[in-house]
């Protein structure tokens, strides 16, 4: 699931391809026409749905939509990856144990929009990425894995989300990894 440029789907599709991920990327849904993760799947031959949230009457409808979705391609483990909407129990109950998230700061810090201007603003020395399973409260599920990246005197949101985004890029795919693992052990 993604909303914007798509680079974090593009890791996960390329970590697939080369190997270094046993999964496959059978669907990715976007909420926002035109997004640059519509384009990249386009590129990499994946199959993309729109889900507008624009188009539903509210949070639990757009959810009820994804679950539908996600269901009807088999989908086993759910990634959001740059998701920018707030899910509800009907998504999260629906992939319970197996829908994460992504997100730019050191969990449990920084939570919600913008963690890269919260870090700034803070004038911490430390930043980095949380992939987290995801629950009712925003930005506070189970942490599978964090990187740092140190906050140079010199960085602007643009430079310190350049380098928290590199780790994101080699987080993600490891975390899914961690987590299909996880997945395969209970049932097994």
């Amino acid at each position: 699931m993604a909303s914007g440029s798509g680079t974090n789907f593009e890791a996960l599709v390329n970590a697939c391809d080369n190997g270094q991920l046993k999964a496959r990327v059978v669907q990715l849904v976007v909420n926002n026409p035109g997004c640059g993760a519509q384009s990249r799947a386009e590129r990499l031959g994946i199959p993309w749905n729109l889900l507008d949230h624009r188009s539903h009457a509210s949070r639990e409808a757009l959810d009820q939509a994804l679950v539908n979705c996600l269901r009807s391609r088999s989908v086993d483990l759910v990634v959001m990856a740059g998701w920018m909407r707030i899910v509800t129990p009907v998504l999260i109950q629906a992939f319970e144990g197996r829908l994460l998230n992504i997100h730019p700061s050191l969990l449990p810090s920084f939570k919600g929009i913008d963690a890269v201007g919260q870090a700034l603003a803070a004038g911490v020395t430390l930043a980095g990425c949380t992939v987290h399973l995801v629950c009712e409260a925003v930005d506070a599920g189970e942490i599978l894995m964090q990187a740092a990246v140190p906050v140079m005197a010199d960085d602007d949101h643009a430079s310190l989300s350049a380098r928290i985004q590199a780790q994101e890029h080699r987080l993600l795919p490891a975390a899914v990894a961690l987590l299909a693992q996880r997945l395969h052990q209970s049932q097994g």
